[in-house]
């Protein structure tokens, strides 16, 4: 059976324009201006940890970093921190299919001093609300290694839906990867957007913006 015919204008593709939180600022990633900082807080990471996922990295100095943010195949933002005012960490849109609807988030990477905090939250509110919102698409979608427990936890945290694992998907530094897929479709964006809001506003953070009720979208 044929699926039911829908109105669809083509959604916008991502452009310059920042992602303005009350706690972060998302650039288009701009290797110039943003690497030195990347670099930095990427370090504290001493263990490498962020990469172990990645396809890529971690990375020796700035110079690796750069090309990485060059040549890597999708649309980066800069997270800029403004309670340490520094930029801290990497997002981008991947995937991007006007003709579908569809864009993905990923290559999604924290610095420790943006991981579980409340810029991190803020930040994948705003990217989704311009998924929604400004660039007009009708599905979001996340992916992560199966194994990636971490990841898949966080996709669920957010608002996606486990839709189902893609075996055999991806070789990632010599080692099988199965994909495990996650997405949010338009119509669920309007009950996302409330929990989030509930979640980001000041009476649900203390002086030290720890959160006092946890994201939730009942």
């Amino acid at each position: 059976m044929l699926g039911k015919k829908i109105k669809f204008k083509l959604p916008k593709v991502p452009g310059k324009n920042f992602l303005k939180g009350k706690f972060v600022t998302l650039e288009p990633a701009n290797p110039s201006k943003h690497t030195k900082d990347l670099f930095e807080t990427f370090s504290l990471d001493k263990q490498g940890l962020l990469w172990k996922y990645m396809p890529d990295g971690p990375f020796k100095n700035i110079n690796q970093l750069k090309h990485y943010i060059k040549n890597t195949d999708c649309f980066f933002y800069a997270i800029y921190s403004k309670r340490h005012k520094k930029y801290c960490g990497l997002a981008s849109y991947l995937r991007i299919q006007p003709k579908a609807g569809s864009i993905e988030v990923g290559y999604i990477t924290y610095s420790p001093i943006l991981r579980k905090t409340v810029e991190a939250t803020e930040t994948m509110y705003l990217m989704m609300q311009n998924v929604f919102e400004t660039l007009k698409y009708r599905r979001y979608e996340w992916k992560c290694n199966n194994g990636n427990a971490k990841s898949k936890n966080a996709a669920l945290r957010l608002g996606f839906k486990f839709e189902g694992v893609f075996r055999q998907a991806a070789v990632i530094k010599g080692r099988n990867r199965d994909t495990a897929w996650f997405s949010v479709i338009d119509k669920e964006w309007k009950k996302l957007k409330k929990g989030y809001l509930k979640y980001l506003s000041s009476k649900n953070l203390d002086k030290n913006l720890i959160q006092k009720r946890s994201l939730r979208f009942t």
